[in-house]
C-alpha cells in the first residue's frame, strides 16, 4: 500500500486538478445562461372574487444552464397568480409565481396589477324588444318572452360593479306585421343602455362572466294594421278681438301650416285639422308674428310644440278718421 500513502499529497493534488478540468471543460459546453419568454398567466380566484380583464400574459426570465433553458417553453414552466388571500379593489398588486417542471432552473417574475371586484350572481328579467318597429301600417300592441315561461328571467353572474343598470333584452330581427312567434332569440345584455357582450375581450374577466341559464328565449308579438301617424292642417282660429278701428286682417300665414301628429290608431282616425287658440288682435295696428301652442288632442303627440302666425293688418282706406 505503500504506492498509495506515497506521495499522497502530490497525487491528490493532481486529483483535484483533474477534476477542476473535467468541471472547466463541462462548465464551457453548458455555460450558465438566461432567457427572457412571455408566458400565460394562470388565476386562483376564490368564488366571491372575479377579476376585471386581468392580463393573460407576463414577461419572465429563466435562468439556468443553457441546455435547460433552450428547453424551458410554456408547456413545461407554468406562472400563478393566486387571489385566495387578496381582497377586491382597483389597483391591487398581485405576485406571480413561476413554476418550473423541470428542475435546474429559476423563473423570475414581476408583480400584476389587478382590477379585483365582489362577484355575484343576478336575476334579471328579460324584456322583449323590436328594433326595426312595425311595418308600414301596422302597430306592435303585445310583445312577451317566454323562456319557457313568462315573464321570461335569466341568472347573470359577473362583477357586482357591472350589475347596476343592467338589464336583459332579446330583440326580433325583422319587422313587425301582424302576430309573430320566434324562437331561440340571442339574451342581449346593456349596461346604462351600453350593450355588454361578453365575447369581447375588453370585457373577459377571471372566471369568466356569463349567463348562468341556458334555456332558449322565444318571443311572441301582435300588431294590429293601422295608421300610427299621419299629416293635418293647421286653423287659425278667428281673433278673440278684432284690430283696432278703422285697421283691418289683409293676410294670415301659418308657419308650419301643417304637423305629423302620431297615436294610437283609433285617436287619429277623425283627426283631420288642428284649429290653434284664438288671438287678441286689439294691440296691433301693422303686421304682428304671435307664437301659440299647438293643442294636441288627447293621446296624440307631435314634433312640434309651437306655431307662428302672422296677420298681416293694414288701415281701411274707406274708414273716416275719427274727429279731433
Amino acid at each position: 500500500m505503500s504506492w498509495i500513502t506515497d506521495d499522497w499529497r502530490l497525487k491528490l493534488l493532481a486529483l483535484g486538478l483533474a477534476v477542476l478540468m473535467l468541471g472547466a471543460v463541462a462548465f464551457s459546453q453548458n455555460p450558465p445562461t438566461s432567457k427572457t419568454m412571455q408566458l400565460g398567466i394562470v388565476y386562483t380566484v376564490p368564488s366571491n372574487l372575479i377579476v376585471i380583464n386581468p392580463p393573460t400574459r407576463t414577461t419572465v426570465v429563466v435562468t439556468g444552464p443553457a441546455d435547460l433553458v433552450s428547453a424551458a417553453n410554456g408547456s413545461n414552466i407554468q406562472v400563478t397568480a393566486d387571489l385566495t388571500k387578496a381582497s377586491a379593489g382597483t389597483g391591487e398588486k398581485v405576485n406571480l409565481v413561476g413554476k418550473p417542471v423541470i428542475s435546474g432552473v429559476s423563473v423570475q417574475t414581476t408583480p400584476v396589477v389587478l382590477n379585483i371586484d365582489q362577484r355575484a350572481a343576478v336575476k334579471l328579467t328579460v324584456t322583449p324588444r323590436a328594433p326595426r318597429g312595425s311595418a308600414p301600417g301596422w302597430q306592435v300592441t303585445k310583445m312577451a318572452a317566454f323562456c319557457p315561461n313568462s315573464p321570461c328571467s335569466i341568472t347573470f353572474d359577473g362583477p357586482v360593479s357591472w350589475e347596476a343598470n343592467l338589464k336583459a333584452y332579446v330583440d326580433y330581427p325583422y319587422q313587425v306585421n301582424g302576430t309573430v312567434d320566434y324562437p331561440s332569440l340571442l339574451v342581449v345584455l346593456e349596461r346604462n343602455d351600453i350593450p355588454l357582450d361578453l365575447k369581447q375581450p375588453i370585457n373577459a374577466t377571471s372566471p369568466q362572466a356569463n349567463i348562468v341559464d341556458s334555456n332558449p328565449v322565444s318571443i311572441h308579438i301582435d300588431a294590429k294594421a293601422g295608421t300610427t301617424s299621419r299629416q293635418v292642417v293647421l286653423v287659425d282660429s278667428p281673433p278673440s278681438n278684432p284690430p283696432p278701428t278703422c285697421y283691418r286682417i289683409t293676410g294670415i300665414a301659418l308657419d308650419p301650416a301643417a304637423v305629423i301628429i302620431t297615436g294610437q290608431p283609433d285617436a287619429l282616425t277623425n283627426i283631420t285639422t288642428i284649429t290653434l287658440p284664438a288671438i287678441d288682435l286689439s294691440p296691433y295696428t301693422a303686421n304682428a308674428t304671435i307664437k301659440v301652442t299647438i293643442p294636441y288632442p288627447d293621446n296624440v303627440t307631435g314634433p312640434v310644440g309651437t306655431a307662428r302666425v302672422t296677420y298681416s293688418i293694414s288701415r281701411n282706406p274707406n274708414c273716416a278718421s275719427p274727429s279731433p
